[in-house]
């Protein structure tokens, strides 16, 4: 397969498109996708070693603030997707992701997104810092020397 990432060094997580995954139009319906952008997020933050339990524990949670989608193509049932995120900035209080949804068998670049999330208390919904041993672990995943890459 050529290298379709846009970006060097993703997290990928691979999953076949099911029958509860199509619309009435007969494609992935565009609400399906962004489930799988976030078990991508939450696949790629078991990976770094951060859980539900943890985020619990420290009364923390990542709430979305803004999610921009771009889709540029259909995927049907039965395929075999690839799914890709990079953490692209860590800040006190926000986390960027970047993803790209991949189609293995043309490699052709099915959806691009951008996700900001705010991180809060969970107890009381407001904004709070991001735990240290958290930032810690997503800073360490942040791609260096990252492209231009109009995302676009």
């Amino acid at each position: 397969m050529v290298n379709p990432w846009d970006l060097p060094a993703p997290f990928i997580l691979e999953l076949d498109v099911g029958e509860g995954d199509i619309d009435e139009l007969g494609h992935v319906n565009h609400s399906v996708y962004v489930k799988w952008l976030e078990r991508c997020a939450w696949s790629h933050s078991w990976d770094l070693g951060i859980t539900f339990a943890d985020y619990r524990r420290s009364d923390r949670g990542l709430a979305v603030l803004r999610n921009e989608v771009d889709y540029l193509a259909s995927a049907y049932l039965g395929e075999r997707l690839l799914i890709a995120t990079w953490i692209v900035s860590v800040q006190r209080i926000k986390l960027v992701r970047h993803f790209q949804v991949v189609r293995e068998a043309d490699a052709r670049v099915l959806l691009r997104a951008i996700t900001t999330f705010a991180c809060v208390e969970l107890s009381t919904g407001k904004p709070k810092r991001l735990p240290v041993e958290f930032a810690v672990r997503y800073d360490g995943a942040v791609g260096h020397a990252i492209p231009d890459v109009d995302l676009h």
